[in-house]
This record gives C-alpha cells, structure tokens and sequence, in this order.
C-alpha cells in the first residue's frame, strides 16, 4: 500500500504576496515527494486538488496522511475530487520530522478538554495490564464489534519485551457498552493521558482523539486510585506510550465490544 504524509500550512508573509501557503508531500521513509507553496489567495482545495494531480503523475497513493486541522478540510475536499482516502491522524512521525529538520512549526492548539456526553459514560471503569507477547494476539483473535490494532503499534514492531506488562483502561458499559464503542470509534481515540490535580489524591483520565479534541474521559478523588493512576502512567512511558483501551459490558471476561491500542505522541 503506497501511503502519503503531507501538510499545507500559513508560512510567513511575502513582501509582494502577503501569507504563503507551503505544501510538503513524502513518503513513510522520509523522501522528498512534492512541494509548492501559493498566496493565500489560492490556498483552497482547488489549487491542492491541482498540486496533488501533479505529484501523482509518476505514481499515486492508496492514501494520504495528515495532521494539521486548519488544512483537514482542504485535503479532504481534493481527495474527494481525486478519489484518494484522506485519513486525518496525528501519528505522522516521519512528516513532523522533516518538518522539524526545516524549522516548521507542528504544535497544534487544542482546546480545554470537554465533559463526555452522558450517555457515553460507563458504569464502572479500572486500569489493567496485559502481557506484550500475547496482547495483540489475545484480542485479534475475538469477535469484538469495534476493534482497532494498528500493525505500527504491534509490541514486537517497537521492539518491546515480551514480558513487558502494557497498561490499559476498561470500561464496563452495560447496555451502553455497544453504543459507547461506536461513539468511541467515530472520534477516533489517540491516547490517554493521565493528568493529577493534587498529587497523590485526586485527578482524571483525559482522552485525546481525532486531530486535536480532548475530553474528560475520568475523574477520581481517592489515594489508592491515585496510586494506580501513578502506576499506570509509569508503566505507559516504560512501554514507548503504548497502552489500550477496552470497552466491555461486564466482567466476565468472556465478551468485549471495543478494543483500541493506543501509543501516546
């Protein structure tokens, strides 16, 4: 599968034309695809559909890869017109490298994190840990309506130990479960952060997802939570930022409905 990272983004301003718009295009290992750079006058997806034509004159991609939100629309609305699948991700390590290499800013703003919407909240919830060896296999091989193993996050691909223990969070939903996953799955989760109020004491879970949303995913007011939480994230950065999230609607261990693997940027 031939995959694309590209970004179009406001540079600095021209004496003559005022903001630039940059388009950087490469591939996963880093080479140099494509780039043009346009007066904002032209920066809308008529003039990327027109660049992106010409970058796939040699060869095209199944997809292309973005990170930006200010530009997200943009692609999406070219790669509708040139039938490519648009996928908006902020694992794009090798982009934001090269754009780093330049000097080009990649910090995107995200906005205070918002309350999940009722509905969406589960019964009960606790942190978990999962051995790497079996971790991918364990869940690959279930029937769960909802699941998300990316190749790039397989344990052995990061070169993790076998032994190494990877921290997750269930959730048991109950009959919301299911409705729960699929809520889950339209925002497309990144990662979980765990972020302390009073050290020791209280905090939350906050839940990245798409290109730059967050949530308040759980909150605590308890030591031994605290504890856990501590642990949890310890063990998150022992593991290169891999951990999991699983949506269950009860404990029996028998049945799962959503199950992502996560890797912190």
């Amino acid at each position: 599968m031939t995959i694309w990272q590209a970004d179009f983004y406001k540079s600095s301003s021209s004496p003559s034309l005022g903001p630039v718009w940059q388009l950087f295009i490469f591939d996963p290992l880093g080479h140099l695809i494509y780039e043009n750079s346009c007066p904002q006058s032209q920066a809308n997806s008529d003039w990327l559909t027109q660049q992106l034509q010409q970058a796939c004159q040699v060869s095209s991609p199944e997809i292309i890869q973005v990170f930006r939100p200010q530009c997200a629309n943009l692609f999406l609305l070219a790669g509708q017109n040139l039938q490519i699948k648009i996928e908006l991700t902020r694992h794009v390590n090798t982009l934001k490298k090269q754009l780093e290499l330049r000097q080009i800013p990649i910090n995107i703003d995200s906005p205070p994190p918002q309350p999940l919407p009722d509905q969406f909240l589960g019964q009960e919830w606790r942190f978990a840990r999962f051995p790497a060896l079996d971790l991918v296999n364990f869940f690959g091989d279930r029937r769960i309506p909802i699941l998300s193993l990316p190749e790039a996050f397989s344990p052995l691909k990061l070169g993790l130990a076998s032994t190494l223990m990877i921290p997750g969070v269930v959730i048991t939903g109950g009959k919301k479960s299911l409705a729960i996953a699929r809520w889950l799955g339209e925002i497309n989760p990144v990662f979980i952060d765990h972020i302390p109020t009073e050290t020791g004491r209280s905090g939350g879970l906050v839940l990245e997802s798409g290109l730059n949303e967050r949530w308040i995913f759980l909150t605590y007011e308890d030591e031994e939570v605290a504890q856990a939480a501590n642990a949890y994230q310890a063990t998150k950065e022992e593991s290169q930022g891999l951990h999991f999230l699983l949506i269950q609607p009860d404990d029996s261990g028998r049945t799962f409905t959503g199950f992502w693997l996560l890797k912190q940027v």
